[in-house]
């Protein structure tokens, strides 16, 4: 998750591509983990991204300091001076959890999406929501599309959002035809999109493919240098730590629903007057369970 105030994040991110796979190693690491480049030493902080220690050494003086204890000295100074907003520890070993035992991992599990539910209420994910909820509640149609652990998310999204207005497409991969909707696609319409580490490669290609046909994008992926961070009009970073095996999904449906919340909000009396009908069809259908009407056994 990136935190405010990150002492070297616009600069990383700025000069990302021009870094060469292992300073982006170290790069991602920076980025994606700012307490332990306070908190823990050089050796340390390699160990975990994966590279040399020379590698972080090289990172430092490509962003224009003299060595990486000049890195730990600015995030340090920012952890002192409260400017980084930490969240829970979220990478203890299995081993280490298990010993604590299954209520101190759930009441982990708990603290920690509580924080990081809370980070998105900082005034710029705040401004990044509500920009992208704009960009979305204009598009003649919305396009969703999410795909393996990124999918439940976008669904929801769909689902909800199709309750209040025309026009939002699903891409659910039925019958293998993924994106192939987006051939319709215009500049009036927009593509949502969620994705985090490992990308799904279909997700990246439909995001590309959007670019060529002037298709706005609000992505809501894990990190500023996603492969599709600096493909979209609008980014809403979440974060993914978990104290478990699994990747954290908990933000992500909630920035959704942030959006679904807005979105239908600026609908208005027509997405009132939607919401009725299907509440009208609902009812004609029979959907919901109704305990005056069970029928009881013979």
């Amino acid at each position: 998750m990136e935190m405010k105030q990150a002492p070297l994040t616009r600069q990383i991110v700025s000069e990302f591509d021009q870094m060469s796979p292992q300073l982006q190693q170290a790069a991602r690491y920076v980025l994606d983990r700012p307490h332990d480049v306070a908190l823990l030493t050089m050796r340390q902080q390699a160990r975990i991204a994966g590279v040399q220690p020379a590698t972080m050494t090289r990172l430092a003086k490509h962003l224009g300091l003299e060595g990486y204890d000049g890195v730990r000295e600015l995030y340090g100074q920012a952890f002192r001076d409260g400017g980084l907003d930490f969240a829970r520890r979220a990478d203890e070993q299995v081993t280490r959890q298990k010993l604590r035992g299954d209520q101190a991992l759930a009441a982990e599990i708990a603290s920690s999406f509580a924080a990081q539910v809370a980070g998105l209420a900082e005034p710029e994910t705040l401004s990044h929501l509500v920009a992208a909820a704009e960009t979305l509640a204009r598009a003649r149609r919305i396009y969703c599309l999410g795909m393996r652990s990124c999918f439940p998310a976008i669904a929801y999204f769909h689902y909800v959002t199709s309750l209040v207005r025309d026009g939002v497409v699903l891409f659910d991969g039925l019958g293998g035809v993924g994106a192939d909707g987006l051939r319709n696609a215009a500049s009036d319409d927009v593509l949502l999109v969620h994705t985090v580490r490992p990308y799904t490669r279909a997700v990246v290609e439909a995001v590309d493919y959007a670019q060529t046909r002037n298709v706005p994008v609000v992505a809501i992926t894990d990190s500023a240098v996603s492969p599709i961070a600096d493909r979209a009009q609008h980014v809403i970073l979440v974060s993914v730590d978990s104290p478990s095996f699994f990747h954290a999904m908990t933000p992500a449906f909630t920035a959704v629903e942030i959006l679904a919340a807005l979105v239908a909000g600026r609908g208005g009396a027509n997405a009132l007057k939607a919401l009725e009908e299907t509440e009208a069809q609902l009812a004609a259908f029979h959907i919901h369970y109704d305990p005056k009407h069970r029928e009881r056994p013979a």
